[in-house]
């Protein structure tokens, strides 16, 4: 029985490199009706132009299944840490300004 176990059981690998991850603070979301495609963006202060830094495509059906086990982790984190304050008081979906002073040379 734990031969069949082991053989039903995916194994994942994570490369030096992945591991190390990939900062985002933007996340852009667009769909059609066969797929969910999520960019990930690193919007610095005073830098007009972001880059796409990771693409992840997903068929409906994941995109769900990812949306549930997000909601899922984030309850488990608010249980243990508190809930995560939303600063959306400026109306604005997204803080381009990073809310401190602007620098100048």
């Amino acid at each position: 029985m734990d031969q069949d176990q082991n053989q039903n059981q995916l194994q994942i690998e994570l490369s030096e490199e992945m591991a190390e991850g990939i900062y985002s603070n933007l996340a852009i979301i667009t769909h059609s009706n066969s797929e969910f495609v999520i960019d990930f963006v690193r919007v610095m202060p005073g830098v007009p132009k972001a880059k796409v830094k990771s693409r992840i495509v997903l068929t409906p059906d994941h995109a769900k299944r990812l949306l549930m086990a997000l909601s899922d982790n984030i309850n488990k984190f608010e249980d243990m840490n508190g809930n995560i304050a939303m600063n959306n008081d400026s109306g604005t979906p997204f803080p381009m300004n990073f809310g401190g002073p602007t620098g100048q040379a």
